[in-house]
């Protein structure tokens, strides 16, 4: 396995240095051949490096920046005044080639804007898509995008992301033929926005995608879809919608007998049936699969949600490294060059 190395923005996000640093230590025990970029105040990023082992310290390199760009900041003022912040500062890494990979927790249209104003997107893609990856009741998995890099998105945004999202399923995910489905009110195909009936009208005409229809929000999970497609206003919805639930649930799950004065059969039943749901549901926990990428870019960029924990965001460090040893904007940009001449074609 080859060295790779990643750009973190180490200030991003709700709780900055004192997640991001923990997380990256925590990344580098777990993969030997991982360098990692922190971006941000050296003199932070050091006081959470002091007690880490020797040994991981030697694979951490800190970049200095001289400004946060703050998660509240509107997108084209904060791009406006990006220069030295450092979102921006591990974005330039990437372009220049010292690093694989961004990975950042910070203001979300602030990192689209500059993504695709220094990384550039791929011929095909007028503008990229927040992509995750989530567990279903089948025990497989199914591609999601949009999730928030674009509020609004026209049908042909939408095609473009179908055809991204069939190629992440099919080449990273090894789905054979994956089946793509448009999200949207209801299944009859005079439901929804113009936008979605238009987008949907050239996938089914599209042979190179396996496009099934329409699916609802109540089928996220079920595993009835391989690709889900929507704009960034509903993805990002849904998705904290979701992720709320199953939150809220599992917390159930740990909680339920606590204070309660129960036989002592009843107390070893309660205890394994929470083991059972745990384990059922445990891969259904939105920290085991925070980050998104942004696809659709010349390069990689792993959007982390702001309120991470430590071991969710080490989990977006690691996304970040297996999508850069897949190769996906490679991939996708060879998938797109194809995909388009046949339509042009036909």
């Amino acid at each position: 396995m080859t060295r790779l190395t990643l750009a973190v923005d180490a200030m991003g996000g709700d709780f900055g240095p004192c997640v991001t640093v923990p997380a990256a230590l925590q990344a580098l025990a777990s993969h030997s051949e991982l360098v990692l970029l922190l971006v941000g105040d050296p003199d932070i990023i050091s006081s959470f490096l002091a007690k880490a082992d020797s040994s991981l310290q030697r694979r951490v390199q800190v970049i200095p920046a001289e400004s946060v760009i703050a998660s509240d900041a509107k997108p084209s003022q904060a791009i406006r005044n990006s220069r030295g912040s450092s979102m921006r500062v591990a974005l330039e890494l990437v372009k220049e080639g010292k690093a694989q990979a961004c990975v950042s927790a910070g203001n979300t249209g602030a990192l689209m804007g500059l993504a695709k104003m220094l990384l550039k997107p791929l011929d095909g893609i007028e503008r990229p898509a927040l992509m995750t990856v989530l567990p279903h009741q089948q025990h497989g998995k199914t591609v999601v995008l949009d999730l928030g890099a674009n509020v609004e998105s026209d049908s042909a945004m939408l095609v473009q992301f179908a055809i991204m999202g069939a190629v992440m399923a099919e080449e990273v995910l090894e789905i054979a033929q994956p089946r793509v489905a448009l999200l949207n009110i209801g299944q009859e195909e005079t439901k929804g926005l113009e936008t979605i009936r238009a987008a949907s009208a050239v996938l089914r005409a599209s042979p190179q995608i396996n496009y099934i229809g329409y699916l609802e929000g109540n089928d996220l999970l079920t595993g009835k879809t391989d690709v889900l497609v929507c704009d960034g206003f509903v993805g990002n919805v849904t998705l904290k919608t979701m992720e709320g639930v199953v939150r809220m649930f599992l917390t159930l799950i740990k909680s339920s007998e606590e204070g309660k004065k129960r036989a002592w059969w009843l107390t070893l039943l309660g205890r394994w049936i929470q083991k059972r749901l745990a384990k059922r549901f445990g891969h259904l926990n939105p920290d085991q699969y925070n980050g998104a990428c942004l696809l659709g870019l010349r390069g990689t960029v792993i959007k982390s949600h702001g309120a991470a924990n430590q071991r969710a965001f080490a989990v977006a460090i690691e996304q970040a490294e297996q999508t850069v040893r897949k190769q996906v904007p490679e991939r996708i940009a060879a998938r797109l060059d194809t995909v388009l001449a046949r339509s042009d074609k036909a």
